[in-house]
């Protein structure tokens, strides 16, 4: 029987969404580098400093509690709308929104969400203090957490293009805390062929005009936050006769205000809102470019190389929401196990129960950490303190992040849900829509598959360093741990690990480039399971850590810590293999295709 009706975790769930004493404080001390580049804060200042944000994330928790997610439930309930015409038969394309998503845009400048990162009134602090932010507001957000995403990437765009003169006041709107003066950015990048694959799928024109700006011709297939005020977008150039340069090196990176000066649409027409499974809070839309008037940005053929610095920002972004969806399946099971009586006692005293609740819980912890790792890295490169290491472990480590934690969170949240039986399947709890928004986190910015190649591609272009610098990294957190008796048996089991992914390494090297992309996936979640169990040792080996850190760190290295090892031995990497996998699909298949 049920002993208590379910609307509490719609209010407020009795822990507190924020709690700092378990992991910003370590993390932060990590992020101090001793007196660099003209930085030179004492002990004392960024004790400081870690106090101004703990009261500043209270601040906002509380905010959250009361003000933001009976918004973002509004935002669930009241989708935008598509108005293509109006009474009197003229297109107009509007997109209507509900007022909660409006005021959602206004609280994100209000906050800083945005601005927090690029004030840097924290030095290299600052960027772990926005994403605590965001993980916080994630999962009251609305679904605005995605056009937050975007704008960031889209102002860390312009600001590593040097903030040129043409983009100043975009930067200033983009960063703003002024709601009246703030801006968001769309990323309108996938088109009818497809979405990862821009360098063959984008048909996209852009046509030089005699004032030097652009007019773009092309079909955007899926463009979120259509109702953004900007965007970055992709194109080829046309020549003097017409004519475009295919592949990557024919594409190049544009600015675009979506409305003109009289608020109508930039030679944009909207298509149509697309019906997606979750996010049905944000509107997407698949949008006709006929001549909307752009600015070039990038040098002509180098969009990709220039639109990347928004990718990483957006891959971080799926990190925060990944992570923040598992922790907020996590704190409603854990409190309605303190509620549901089963079985002549409550949830919480069976020990099974208790037992999933905890495997989630782990996931969850060094999912936590290795986000931490990132922001801390990026934090670093931002403000010029970061090593050539460093700088080579954020390219490796970020999409290793978002495949790992996109995969991770669809699984601890679809557990979380069975964990509340039949009502966790109802609508009205709110949770099938955690459910089916946290499906698109690990298709969102790159599928689990072209995610691993691209780790595959960090290797490669750092010659090796890479992996030398991963595995020094992890080495020395290890070595934190050696006088903590009750982590031994995890410090081992992540040596093993490093051991076994070394001579995978050396191994695969003498096989050729096809076996390295048939091992892509397993690889790059042996990184994500070594470095976050190193992460969790690491955090537990800290002078007063608790003893469910340290079980915390045990259970994860109980896990399988190099699956690429383990499967190379199965031979799943041989060119025979290879064929078996293709012979397993299709057999029993028509050979010329069958009508979906």
């Amino acid at each position: 029987m049920f002993t208590c009706h379910l609307p509490w975790w719609r209010s407020s769930a009795t822990c507190k969404l924020w709690q700092s004493g378990r992991f910003l404080p370590s993390v932060w001390e990590r992020c101090q580098p001793p007196s660099r580049k003209g930085i030179n804060m004492t002990a004392g200042q960024g004790q400081q400093v870690l106090e101004e944000v703990n009261q500043d994330l209270e601040r906002f928790g509380n905010r959250l509690l009361t003000k933001i997610k009976p918004l973002g439930w509004e935002c669930e309930l009241n989708p935008p709308v598509f108005r293509q015409y109006d009474a009197w038969g003229q297109r107009v394309d509007h997109i209507a929104t509900c007022s909660a998503w409006r005021r959602m845009k206004e609280i994100a400048a209000e906050e800083g969400l945005i601005a927090e990162a690029y004030e840097r009134r924290y030095s290299n602090w600052s960027r772990l203090h926005q994403a605590v932010k965001l993980y916080l507001f994630s999962s009251s957000s609305g679904g605005f957490s995605c056009p937050v995403a975007m704008t960031d990437g889209a102002a860390k765009v312009i600001e590593s293009l040097g903030i040129p003169g043409s983009l100043k006041n975009a930067f200033d709107h983009l960063t703003s805390r002024d709601p009246k003066k703030f801006w968001t950015s769309g990323q309108w990048m996938t088109e009818r062929r497809g979405g990862s694959d821009v360098a063959n799928s984008t048909e996209t024109v852009a046509r030089k005009q005699p004032d030097g700006t652009y007019r773009l011709y092309g079909f955007k297939w899926f463009t979120s936050a259509a109702d953004s005020d900007v965007t970055l977008t992709l194109a080829r150039v046309a020549d003097a006769e017409g004519q475009v340069k295919q592949g990557s090196s024919g594409l190049s990176l544009f600015f675009l205000k979506v409305r003109d000066e009289e608020g109508k649409l930039n030679g944009i027409q909207v298509q149509r809102l697309k019906d997606k499974l979750g996010t049905r809070q944000m509107a997407t839309a698949e949008l006709w470019l006929d001549g909307a008037k752009a600015e070039l940005i990038s040098a002509e053929g180098r969009g990709v190389a220039s639109i990347s610095s928004m990718l990483n920002i957006t891959r971080i972004h799926n990190v925060i929401c990944a992570v923040a969806s598992m922790r907020r399946m996590i704190s409603l099971s854990r409190e309605y196990a303190r509620r549901r009586v089963a079985f002549g006692k409550l949830l919480k005293d069976h020990p099974l129960h208790m037992q999933t609740i905890a495997r989630m819980e782990v996931q969850t912890r060094g999912a936590f950490l290795l986000l931490m790792e990132i922001v801390r890295l990026l934090g670093l490169v931002e403000t010029n303190m970061a090593s050539e290491q460093d700088q080579l472990l954020l390219r490796l480590l970020i999409p290793v992040a978002k495949l790992y934690t996109g995969k991770q969170a669809s699984a601890v949240v679809i557990e979380a849900m069975e964990s509340f039986g039949g009502q966790g399947y109802m609508e009205d709890t709110g949770l099938p829509v955690i459910v089916r928004d946290v499906l698109v986190l690990s298709i969102w910015e790159g599928t689990t598959n072209i995610l691993s190649l691209d780790v595959l591609r960090s290797l490669t272009k750092s010659q090796g360093q890479v992996m030398a610098v991963f595995f020094s990294t992890v080495q020395k957190k290890l070595e934190l741990a050696s006088s903590t008796a009750k982590l031994e048996p995890a410090v081992k089991q992540t040596r093993d690990a490093i051991s076994s992914l070394a001579q995978f390494m050396q191994a695969a090297g003498s096989k050729g480039a096809a076996t390295m992309e048939l091992a892509a996936r397993d690889f790059s979640y042996t990184l994500a399971r070594i470095y976050a169990g190193a992460l969790l040792i690491e955090h537990a080996a800290r002078p007063g850590a608790s003893s469910t850190d340290i079980s915390a760190a045990r259970r994860w290295c109980n896990q399988e810590l190099c699956p690429v090892a383990t499967e190379l031995g199965n031979s799943s990497y041989e060119a025979e293999e290879a064929l078996a996998d293709s012979a397993l699909v299709y057999e029993g298949s028509p050979a010329c295709g069958s009508r979906l």
